[in-house]
């Protein structure tokens, strides 16, 4: 794999995490060229575009997360219009929980916080993963931001004129636009780190991956299962956002803001991943689907296959770094004495 550009990687493995093994597009449908020629472009630009830009502006994963919000609202929001129209296909009851002033609310906090993580922040963590050597230097140059700006626009004005027909009321479509907007100037204002690194009670892989875990179940039940019960929306919406906001905390509690090693980022991506893994089983036999589920098992093996590569590469290169610095370690002492 790393002969393949980093740029080039990161632009399918965006589309092929946040549609193929969350199951949104299964293979027959993920695999049609049609459809092959809109995720990557769709995907694969605001993932790299995040990136790219956060690398540009030197700042971390604070701004990657900010611009995955951003993101979010331009594909759910701008193109698909799923934050308005109450008949998209995959609402379900979120059609008419929680929808006010012409937008579903629930369903638009979920969705955004579904992309900056999972569509757009575990892309790049994994690929940074893989590409470890390559971590801090830009993927692609001037004229390739250019050109991917202009493909994730045309695939956003092609997708709001083409795919989704659905014209939303001006008002609310003008807020989701201004809400893109600042989130981008946000991003750029943020800093590195919310505050400078610091010593902090570190938590082993195993328990970093388990949070990840139990934090996508958790959203899952918030954006799913509370609806369900006739909870309050504004009380699905505040745990949803209480909920990120937790996680955040948590993690960078147990990091030390940026402490980890890249055994803690891979935990942290295998336990979240590894949800998606076991749901592509479950939906390779679910009799409840409109959509033809038919290859999920055969992606969640794949994938799992992957990253317990990945997990062993990683391990294995963590090891002989501190292996390296040990040994020059005891050459320096030697020396000095």
């Amino acid at each position: 794999m790393r002969r393949i550009p980093p740029a080039l990687f990161l632009f399918f493995l965006a589309p092929a995490i946040g549609e193929l093994l969350s199951g949104s597009a299964p293979p027959v449908e993920f695999f049609n060229p049609f459809m092959l020629l809109i995720l990557p472009a769709l995907y694969g630009s605001g993932a790299v575009l995040v990136r790219e830009l956060t690398l540009c502006w030197d700042k971390r994963w604070p701004t990657i997360l900010t611009l995955g919000l951003a993101y979010g609202i331009i594909e759910e929001g701008l193109m698909i219009k799923s934050f308005f129209d109450p008949n998209w296909i995959d609402l379900g009851i979120l059609g008419t929980y929680g929808r006010l002033a012409g937008v579903n609310w629930v369903w638009s906090v979920s969705l955004t916080l579904y992309h900056a993580t999972v569509s757009i922040a575990i892309p790049i963590l994994l690929t940074e993963l893989i590409y470890p050597d390559r971590r801090d230097e830009p993927w692609t140059g001037r004229r390739g931001m250019i050109g991917l700006s202009i493909l994730l626009a045309a695939v956003v004005l092609f997708g709001a004129l083409a795919l989704a027909p659905y014209r939303p009321p001006f008002i609310p479509y003008l807020f989701a636009i201004l809400a893109t907007v600042g989130l981008y100037l946000l991003a750029r204002r943020m800093p590195k780190r919310f505050k400078p690194p610091q010593p902090a009670p570190r938590l082993r892989p195993f328990w970093i991956g388990t949070i990840g875990f139990l934090s996508i179940v958790a959203y899952f039940i918030g954006g799913w299962a509370l609806p369900e019960l006739g909870i309050p929306p504004v009380l699905t919406i505040g745990f949803l956002i209480v909920l990120a906001l937790g996680v955040l905390h948590l993690l960078r509690w147990a990091s030390g803001e940026g402490a980890w090693s890249d055994v803690g980022r891979m935990a942290l991506s295998t336990g979240i991943l590894t949800f998606f893994i076991l749901l592509a089983f479950l939906a390779e036999s679910s009799a409840d689907r409109t959509d033809n589920p038919a290859g999920m098992a055969l992606v969640g093996l794949a994938a799992a296959a992957s990253l317990l590569a990945l997990n062993f590469r990683v391990r294995r290169r963590v090891r002989d770094e501190k292996r390296a610095e040990a040994i020059n370690r005891t050459h320096l002492n030697s020396a000095s004495a």
